[in-house]
């Protein structure tokens, strides 16, 4: 909690960060040493008041330095100073001007400080605008991607449509083809041949041919099982035998009438 400290005629080359912790300084003498900077912190030191730099080596000061707001004193006389610096500084050859000194110097490291928030403030809008630039660039590459593939989509989508369409086409003609040149195949034929009866009144007459031979074969077959087997004395045989003999005789009577109908003729 030091308040004054003399490191002055030490040969100091630089300051450890370390050293900006010593906030309670109200008055520091660091002259004829040869730092070349100050640590980019010092303006830590909010409390001090009197600042003593006489002929040591530096060029700059932090750009921190402007937050000394209680800096009342201030010596730079014998550094290599920046020319615009140096000029802002004066020469410190009394109290005032060295006071002076201390007021134009803040005033001078809070515009660079000022000038340099500015600069960062653009740099970082830059940098914003940038990263939405690249975001609206990405946003229209990627709009522009799904508007390409729904494009291609919908190209393959009528392609295969037309293929479709063309193959249907295609179809009907060869089945038109086909059914034009079968037409002109049969028209001939039909025209050299007689017309035929129709098939399935042929097929009809078969059929009933066969049940009506099938029906006779099986009276047959009935006739002589009652005529030469032991069935004969059955009812069902007697029956066959009585109604046999009733067709014959009738048959015999259809002939005799006939024969008595052709000598009527003849005389």
């Amino acid at each position: 909690k030091a308040t004054v400290l003399d490191l002055s005629c030490n040969n100091l080359i630089s300051l450890p960060s370390d050293f900006c912790s010593l906030m309670h300084l109200v008055k520091l003498d660091l002259s004829k040493n040869r730092l070349q900077q100050l640590p980019l912190d010092f303006g830590r030191l909010v409390n001090l008041q009197h600042l003593d730099l006489l002929n040591n080596r530096l060029v700059t000061l932090p750009v921190s330095f402007a937050q000394l707001k209680n800096l009342k004193w201030l010596d730079l006389k014998d550094n290599p100073l920046d020319p615009v610096l140096a000029k802002v500084a004066g020469d410190c050859l009394d109290e005032k001007q060295c006071k002076q000194a201390a007021v134009k110097v803040l005033q001078h490291m809070k515009a660079i400080q000022s000038e340099q928030d500015r600069q960062r403030q653009r740099k970082l809008q830059a940098e914003r605008e940038m990263e939405k630039k690249r975001e609206a660039e990405q946003r229209a590459k990627e709009a522009q991607e799904r508007e390409l593939r729904k494009r291609e989509k919908a190209e393959e989508k009528e392609r295969r449509r037309r293929e479709y369409d063309a193959q249907k086409a295609a179809k009907q003609e060869v089945e038109k083809k086909t059914k034009k040149e079968t037409v002109q195949t049969r028209k001939p034929a039909s025209s050299s041949r007689a017309p035929q009866p129709p098939r399935h009144k042929a097929s009809w007459s078969r059929s009933v041919l066969r049940v009506l031979l099938l029906v006779l074969l099986c009276l047959l077959c009935a006739l002589v099982a009652c005529k030469l087997t032991e069935l004969r004395h059955q009812p069902l045989c007697i029956s066959v035998n009585t109604l046999y003999e009733d067709v014959v005789a009738a048959l015999q009577n259809h002939k005799t009438l006939q024969n008595m109908l052709q000598q009527n003729s003849q005389q």
